[in-house]
């Protein structure tokens, strides 16, 4: 069975390590992941931002790398694909305004397909009306958006995730460790053929 195809739609002032780190990871353990932004093509980059958290009442931003888009958005169909991955950072603030990313997103969870999404990335999810009944993990400022969108906020530690079912969640990059882990158990779970104990 081939490796499950995972779609990450990001955009400009995406987090830096919240995009670069799972698409590296992603790729080195086999996976295949297209990056797409809206309005731009396969080729074109994405500006990142770096987020920190240094001590003051919330992250102190910064300029990241360019981040390189391997696919074209208007290209891809998320029908083709078997998983979604939302970084943070400030994209998913705007991304949240585009008709057809809510359409991409709410097809993920209409199908059952496995989600991930990181920090600001719950801006995503509760824009497209899919956290109803939900629990979910956000940088902690999206709090009230996720419970405005019907969802149970998870506060859990910053180097943790939470998982419900398919969705896959945690508060900000320090929580890369578990949220790729529980993300790639439910892709492996998912992607999976039914074996029969012996």
């Amino acid at each position: 069975m081939p490796a499950p195809k995972i779609l990450m739609i990001t955009g400009d002032f995406t987090e830096d390590y919240e995009t670069m780190v799972p698409f590296q990871t992603l790729l080195a353990c086999g996976y295949t992941v297209d990056a797409v932004c809206p309005g731009k093509k396969a080729g074109e980059s994405v500006a990142t931002a770096i987020h920190d958290f240094e001590g003051d009442q919330t992250y102190s931003e910064k300029r990241g790398h360019n981040f390189a888009l391997n696919a074209t958005f208007d290209s891809v169909r998320a029908e083709d694909y078997d998983a979604l991955v939302i970084p943070g950072g400030r994209a998913p603030e705007y991304l949240r305004l585009n008709a057809d990313v809510i359409k991409a997103v709410r097809h993920f969870f209409d199908a059952g397909k496995p989600v991930a999404a990181i920090c600001h990335g719950a801006q995503l999810l509760a824009a497209a009306g899919v956290l109803k009944g939900r629990t979910c993990s956000a940088y902690p400022a999206c709090r009230p958006e996720v419970e405005l969108a019907g969802g149970v906020y998870a506060d859990i530690a910053i180097t943790d995730a939470v998982s419900d079912g398919n969705l896959v969640t945690a508060p900000a990059w320090p929580a890369h460790p578990s949220w790729l882990r529980q993300f790639m158990a439910v892709l492996d779970a998912t992607s999976m053929p039914e074996t029969n104990a012996a």
